[in-house]
């Protein structure tokens, strides 16, 4: 992977934005903790050197200034080497007895505590910090008493070096873990961009693999896959209709054709001209009806008439469609019978369902042969609507169902019968349109058309 991708990436970014906001409270965490040690150790060291000058404060009321010479010599004779510090000087500050030779030269605070550094004799001269406080007694004797913070010093040395050890820990693992996490995510980005391009560059089957983990990317992935499949899918509706429509318009294209060069190259009578002027217009009129169809689909299916829904009244709707193709089943020999339950209404747009019906009706007359049935029925249940279409004609096989839905499907054995293939198409896309589920079942035999509208309908009261 390229080290100037892995550093310019905006996951390295956050990761060193991170590291930062980590280290920070790291460092706060840890000044916290060195704060509290020295300060505890700071009223330690003060509660030890109360606790001498309480005793020593007893004695000296007791037996006066001698009794308190002997008890620090005592003390000094136990622990030569000691961190205590005592000090019994007289008026003019001179050493009477104790371990320092010769009085500090810090002033005391207003409490009498003082500071000062404190060379130690038996460590090679070395100098270090001292911390005392300091009384007057009677008869103008000076009194010091106080601790050697050498091992405070140390302690406070040992937890500086502890944080600044820590402190780099914690720098070195943010380092690395935000080198790792970015190294992971841009290599999924990778991934993506990778497919991404051979997507562009016209591969449409390619897909973006997932690692199985349900993690966020995985989601992502999951929703630009079925993005892509959807694509892949109306590219290849485009590509169908692309050669569907170069098939069915050939035909009448070459006839209308056929029928022009038959006007230019003849020189027929006044009424052979007027027929084949008929018939080319009629060629030209079933083309624009092809395209106006087309077009028609692609409008219903932007879902752009949605604004337009007004109230619609499904049982006249229903009435006005049984009323229009009545004489057409009666020509042909056929039953057509109607049947409608109760006045439903629904938000929609009454042309669009009109042609809809009036398109299942019309195949149904069209496939059912001399002295067949036709059903034209309106159910109504609860706040459910449904509208079917039933005719005791071939029907249409099983697993050709989802196709006669695709725009220019026919089947072979309708190939000879006028229509361009697009009536069931548009009755897709107005179902579509009005969030109602078209079901194609066998009829036994037969073929039966529903409309389910769900609940968008309401029995009228």
């Amino acid at each position: 992977m390229n080290q100037t991708r892995l550093f310019g990436s905006s996951t390295f970014r956050l990761a060193l934005i991170y590291m930062a906001l980590f280290g920070a409270s790291v460092l706060m965490l840890l000044g916290f903790i060195y704060w509290s040690t020295v300060a505890f150790m700071g009223r330690q060291t003060d509660a030890i050197i109360d606790a001498e000058i309480e005793g020593l404060a007893e004695r000296y009321r007791v037996s006066g200034i001698s009794g308190l010479t002997d008890l620090i010599a005592e003390r000094l004779s136990r622990k030569p080497a000691g961190s205590s510090v005592y000090l019994l000087a007289d008026d003019s500050l001179q050493p009477m007895v104790g371990n320092l030779d010769r009085w500090p030269a810090a002033a005391p605070t207003a409490n009498g505590w003082l500071s000062f550094r404190l060379e130690d004799q038996a460590s090679s001269g070395d100098v270090h910090k001292a911390r005392a406080r300091v009384f007057r007694l009677q008869g103008g004797f000076h009194l010091l008493v106080g601790r050697d913070m050498h091992d405070l010093e140390e302690a406070q040395g040992y937890i500086i070096r502890a944080l600044i050890w820590g402190l780099a820990v914690t720098v070195v693992l943010a380092l690395v873990g935000g080198s790792m996490m970015s190294r992971s995510m841009v290599r999924r980005l990778e991934t993506i961009n990778e497919a991404s391009r051979e997507i562009m560059q016209g591969d449409l089957s390619r897909r973006i693999p997932t690692k199985g983990s349900g993690d966020d990317f995985d989601q992502l992935t999951d929703n630009l896959n079925s993005m892509l499949d959807r694509i892949e899918l109306l590219m290849e509706d485009v590509r169908r209709v692309s050669d569907n429509i170069a098939h069915d318009l050939r035909t009448p294209l070459s006839r209308l054709r056929q029928h022009l060069e038959m006007l230019k190259m003849q020189n027929p009578s006044g009424e052979q001209q007027r027929e084949s002027v008929e018939q080319a217009l009629a060629e030209a009129d079933g083309l624009l009806g092809t395209f106006n169809a087309l077009l028609r689909i692609a409008r219903i299916e932007s879902a752009a008439q949605r604004a337009g829904f007004a109230d619609v009244d499904l049982a006249a709707l229903v009435r006005d469609v049984a009323e229009l193709y009545e004489p057409l089943a009666e020509e042909k020999q056929q039953r057509f019978t109607t049947n409608v339950q109760d006045a439903v209404h629904i938000d929609g747009d009454r042309d669009l369902l009109f042609q809809a019906v009036a398109n299942l009706v019309d195949n149904a007359i069209k496939y059912t042969p001399a002295g067949g049935q036709i059903e034209l029925t309106l159910q109504a249940h609860g706040e459910d609507a449904r509208i079917i279409v039933a005719d005791d004609g071939p029907g249409i096989p099983a697993e050709a169902r989802n196709q006669v839905l695709q725009r220019f499907f026919r089947l072979d054995t309708s190939r000879t019968t006028p229509g361009s293939g697009l009536g069931l198409s548009l009755v897709a896309a107005v179902a579509k349109l009005h969030r109602a589920q078209l079901l194609l079942t066998d009829n036994g035999p037969g073929l039966r058309v529903v409309l389910d509208f769900g609940n968008a309908g309401r029995v009228a009261t």
